[in-house]
């Protein structure tokens, strides 16, 4: 089977193998390949945000356009995301809470964050960070609604791959040490594909919206830097959740 290559290590490819990383969308996929293109991939995280975050839109338009009310719909919408996702950024974003707001030391906290269970960290920053979402995500409607939730899906992953890319990673195993690095060229055509959709779909707003998202991110990543001594995959998913809060209030505020 030929792989089309498109320069520097990017392959055609890599949109499923970003795909399988990142949702749990079933398909026919070469996983042992899609393994090995795990951190070469991270180029085309946003391509599947702006995919799913498109659906969520269509999904947030149509229901408002037959008369559901916006709080239903958008909560609706939220749970599509979290299904599509099988909720992994939620969850990465919980362990983070809980691992660094109650760890004692870099060990402790990532035993926390191995942890399956949910503590009051955990749970207070899903229910805030759902709450933020589900109050921007109800203030749009109609193509505004597909377009606003595409770029914002787009965003959130873009900005995983900056702590992928920078930062090291901060325990030998688990789903990011496995993933390896992204690199630099990688990082650069993610923001650059970000920047793109929400340019073209929601205009300058979508890169106000890409600079909210990076900026919104930074809080979590310091403290990963400081206490943890870098990124998991966790950490990585907490990203996500941060940087798509500070994208739709960036959207709610310039649209």
């Amino acid at each position: 089977m030929r792989h089309w290559n498109f320069g520097k290590g990017f392959e055609a490819f890599d949109i499923l193998a970003a795909a399988t990383l990142l949702t749990r969308i079933p398909g026919p996929l070469d996983h042992a390949r899609a393994g090995e293109r795990a951190s070469a991939a991270a180029w085309a995280f946003p391509l599947v945000g702006a995919f799913i975050g498109a659906f969520a839109g269509v999904i947030l338009a149509v229901l408002i356009g037959i008369g559901v009310e916006r709080g239903i719909a958008a909560a609706l919408a939220l749970g599509f995301l979290a299904f599509a996702t099988g909720a992994m950024h939620e969850d990465g974003l919980a362990d983070c809470a809980d691992g660094i707001g109650g760890g004692r030391d870099r060990d402790h906290a990532l035993e926390i964050m191995k942890d399956s269970r949910v503590g009051a960290y955990g749970a207070v920053a899903i229910g805030v960070v759902l709450l933020a979402r589900w109050s921007g995500i109800a203030d749009f409607s109609g193509w505004r609604a597909v377009f606003v939730l595409m770029a914002v899906g787009a965003t959130s992953r873009a900005i995983m791959v900056v702590p992928m890319s920078l930062m090291p990673n901060a325990r030998a195993s688990g789903l990011s040490a496995s993933a390896g690095i992204a690199s630099r060229d990688a990082m650069l055509l993610a923001l650059g594909i970000a920047a793109l959709i929400g340019l073209v779909f929601t205009g300058f707003s979508g890169i106000a919206a890409l600079a909210a998202a990076a900026v919104a991110s930074l809080p979590l990543l310091a403290l990963a830097h400081f206490k943890l001594g870098g990124q998991t995959g966790d950490v990585l998913g907490g990203t996500q959740q941060c940087a798509e809060v500070g994208a739709l209030l960036a959207f709610t505020a310039l649209l």
